[in-house]
């Protein structure tokens, strides 16, 4: 006869999940609505049933490194279908957030990212890293003049090294210690965890789901989720001016190619479109949130967005005003830019987007877990 095992229910844990998703998990009765609803619910391992009595129970342990919970792209299929209104979709997408807040340190972080009267800070510190490195350094030029606006005569290129190299170092580094205490979070608490992981396996799983998921493939098979359109078009091109940041590095030092750049130029041509999609993407995935009238939308989801939409704007609207020759104007913009980028390298651990980390180590650890059964 097996022997009894003694749960230890975190009520704080109950109390923070009802709070930040302004639900009441005690609506939830069990009665499974929500897993027969969910189209990529796991036929072997069905959620978010379980995960609601996980989450009612104060089983914190079985949900923060439950990788079930980055299977569901809260589509609202099943908080739409809950009888009791009980919004497994909201509870998952906090438990995320949770789970983000749980790997991604320090913890202070995150106080600063999710306080929206903390916001300004967001801004003001990165304005004060820019301003004291570029004076100190003597690199930063107030006064650029000159018959043509040429940002790296007020901002060289240099001096953008020596601050967002680092920078993504740093933000590596957070991502490289959250993963890896995630990934052996996993392997302890999952039910088909057993033994250490085979690393090598591991990664191999990665580059064999990386296609799908590049695809946005399981944006597909929910029957209210018409979002993988706009998805689409803020993540290629979040990674297409990633490209193109490196090209125009590659021609400064490579081919001692310096700008500006013509509006002919392929690699620009590929800049404005990934502009304009960054812009297009941000506000339809804006529109799509808010007729979502029955879905949770906090401060937390609101940021990523607005960081998005703003990085767009900033980057269009100093190119535009270098092309109408307003030196003040282009200056002024080129550097709120720097700001929105700076949020974007820096917090990038603690915000929403950091789903495309965890949620990419998930799914191939939901995968490799398969395959050693």
């Amino acid at each position: 006869m097996a022997s009894p095992v003694f749960l230890e229910p975190d009520l704080d844990f109950i109390a923070q999940i009802n709070s930040d998703s302004g639900l009441n998990l005690k609506k939830c009765y069990q009665c499974a609505t929500c897993s027969v609803a969910c189209t990529l619910s796991q036929d072997d391992q069905p959620f978010p049933r379980k995960e609601m009595l996980y989450a009612s129970w104060g089983l914190k342990d079985k949900l923060i490194a439950n990788p079930d919970i980055w299977l569901c792209y809260n589509c609202g299929d099943c908080s739409t279908l809950c009888p009791r209104d009980a919004r497994p979709g909201d509870v998952l997408n906090t438990l995320r957030k949770m789970s983000i807040k749980e790997y991604s340190k320090p913890a202070a972080m995150h106080q600063l990212l999710n306080d929206s009267r903390k916001l300004p800070w967001l801004f003001i510190i990165p304005a004060l890293i820019i301003i004291i490195m570029g004076l100190g350094t003597g690199l930063m030029n107030l006064s650029p003049g000159g018959d043509r606006i040429v940002f790296a005569h007020f901002f060289p290129v240099v001096l953008i090294e020596m601050i967002f190299i680092p920078l993504s170092l740093i933000t590596g580094l957070v991502f490289f210690l959250g993963v890896k205490r995630f990934l052996k979070d996993m392997q302890a608490t999952a039910a088909q965890g057993k033994g250490p992981i085979d690393y090598k396996q591991f990664l191999i799983t990665i580059i064999t789901q990386l296609p799908a998921i590049i695809r946005h493939e399981r944006f597909s098979s929910s029957s209210e989720n018409n979002r993988k359109i706009s998805h689409m078009m803020v993540a290629f091109s979040f990674v297409s001016l990633a490209f193109v940041a490196g090209a125009f590095v590659f021609a400064l030092y490579v081919l001692n190619s310096h700008g500006p750049y013509d509006q002919i130029n392929p690699v620009k041509i590929l800049a404005n479109i990934s502009g304009i999609a960054l812009i297009a993407g941000s506000l339809l995935l804006i529109k799509e949130r808010r007729a979502k009238a029955g879905q949770i939308n906090g401060y937390f989801d609101w940021y990523l967005l607005g960081l998005a939409f703003f990085l767009g704007i900033t980057g269009m609207l100093t190119q535009m005003l270098r092309l109408a020759s307003i030196p003040w104007a282009a200056y002024s913009m080129y550097f709120i830019h720097l700001l929105f980028a700076f949020n974007l390298v820096a917090f990038l651990p603690y915000t929403k987007l950091a789903h495309l980390v965890y949620r990419t180590v998930a799914i191939a650890f939901h995968h490799y877990a398969k395959e050693k059964k």
